[in-house]
């Protein structure tokens, strides 16, 4: 597993102590058939052939061809037809084994349930911050359900060639069918002053220009670029309708956490960052090269409340205006400066898939098959650094952004740090910044430019 990110360590290493390390499918299938029908070789002639021999042997000495020796043998017929039947057999295993992967016996037993789910395509794990945010609001069951259904369209739209169009449509019935049949209850679940709003947005979905019916047609049409858009839009409604229907937490903090900072809901971080050498950042696309660059982080206080409270109180303090940033592998870290933290010890903060509170000074377990409802496993995901003295504690000032990559991840491509780390939050504005930072970069400037209504502070801090 890799080291832990903490204040003290800022690099990360991995390790493949207990990584297992399986064949692929294909030499699986081809390994299993050439052990099956591998020929004996004992070093010695068959004897029904060596008879065969010695009998034309005889038969060409009377005729005097002594340097004859042609050996027919029932043996070499059957051995050459088992040899055909054999190539045939492999290539039916090798077929069926890719079109349709079936652990092995040795797989079978060495492979825990666990596993077995991390391996499955079906573990959906959120791989964009708008999918976890969108994932991590705490709805109506009604809304659930159709952005559940409208979800499952995005996968299907990544099957190359001929796209399942038919299931899309059946999806988008589905979908549109529990808008229209439950506006009432969808309605209910919004605040009265909210509820105007609300009403419009429903509008939106179902009749609108980028709503369901209008992506039907886009379905029917069998664009798969039109489909991808209009699904794209129909899913930032279902959100809005979503955070009307959430306007605090669905759980309460536990007692000795009710005097610490936190953030009922949704808030919006805006960072100002200069090249520490006064170089400029890339351009944006038909730009200038730009002195200074802006990255966005969308705070989620639904999972993490005490987490992103801190952080966004720091924020409005000031207190990560001009700290250094520091680029490591898979991640850019902030600078430690205790003397600015707020003053709390945070406890770890992450709520698990399924669960409707977070779980505190607990880290999850992947390889049992917990995984968190706001995943490292995504490029731009903002955390929390470990305390410097426990583990069951976040640093109260450092985090870091983590630049995801699949190609360093585990099963199920997950991070090796999935689960262990206070995740808050995401980049939703920048992400092409992330990877240009630097070591010795600087944030200008970071401030709270959403969610101040939703930031709480106890004892009036």
């Amino acid at each position: 597993m890799a080291s832990q990110l903490s204040s003290a360590v800022i690099s990360f290493k991995v390790s493949t102590g207990n990584a297992a390390i399986t064949p692929s499918i294909w030499r699986q299938a081809f390994t299993l058939t050439h052990l099956l029908f591998k020929p004996t070789r004992t070093g010695r002639e068959n004897p029904l052939t060596a008879k065969c021999c010695i009998s034309m042997k005889r038969s060409s000495t009377e005729t005097g061809n002594r340097n004859d020796c042609s050996v027919i043998s029932l043996p070499s017929i059957l051995d050459n037809r088992m040899k055909k039947l054999e190539n045939v057999i492999s290539v039916l295993l090798i077929i069926v084994q890719i079109s349709s992967p079936l652990p092995f016996l040795w797989d079978f037993w060495s492979i825990s349930p666990a596993k077995a789910v991390l391996y499955s395509p079906d573990t959906k794990v959120p791989r964009t911050g708008e999918l976890a945010l969108r994932r991590a609001i705490p709805a109506n069951t009604n809304m659930k359900a159709i952005q559940d259904s409208l979800e499952e369209i995005s996968y299907l739209l990544r099957i190359p060639q001929r796209k399942p169009y038919g299931t899309m449509e059946g999806n988008v019935k589905k979908a549109l069918k529990i808008a229209m049949d439950e506006k009432d209850s969808i309605l209910a679940s919004i605040p009265t002053d909210m509820k105007e709003k609300g009403s419009i947005l429903h509008t939106s979905l179902t009749d609108g220009k980028d709503g369901l019916k209008a992506l039907l047609n886009s379905i029917k049409e069998k664009d798969p670029d039109k489909v991808s858009v209009g699904l794209a839009a129909s899913l930032d409604t279902v959100a809005e309708l979503e955070l009307l229907q959430a306007p605090g937490l669905s759980f309460l903090l536990p007692e000795q956490y009710q005097q610490y900072p936190r953030l009922n809901g949704r808030g919006i971080v805006e960072f100002t960052i200069e090249r520490g050498d006064g170089s400029a950042f890339s351009p944006e696309s038909g730009g200038e090269p730009r002195k200074t660059a802006i990255i966005q982080v969308v705070l989620d206080g639904y999972s993490a409340p005490l987490t992103a409270g801190n952080f966004a109180k720091l924020v409005a303090d000031g207190a990560y205006d001009g700290i250094t940033l520091s680029s490591v592998n898979q991640a850019v870290i902030s600078e430690n400066r205790v003397e600015k933290s707020s003053g709390y010890t945070v406890p770890l903060e992450i709520m698990p898939s399924g669960q409707f509170e977070p779980l505190y000074k607990t880290t999850l377990s992947v390889q049992d098959g917990e995984l968190p409802v706001l995943p490292l496993s995504v490029y731009g995901a903002v955390a929390m650094a470990h305390n410097e003295t426990s583990e069951e504690y976040s640093s109260s000032y450092q985090f870091f952004f983590y630049l995801y990559d699949k190609r360093n991840a585990g099963l199920g491509g997950l991070s090796f740090d999935e689960g262990q780390f206070s995740v808050f939050g995401y980049t939703t504005i920048g992400r092409e910044i992330l990877s240009e930072i630097r070591t010795g970069d600087v944030v200008r400037s970071a401030k709270l430019i959403g969610g101040s209504d939703r930031l709480v502070l106890p004892n009036g801090n």
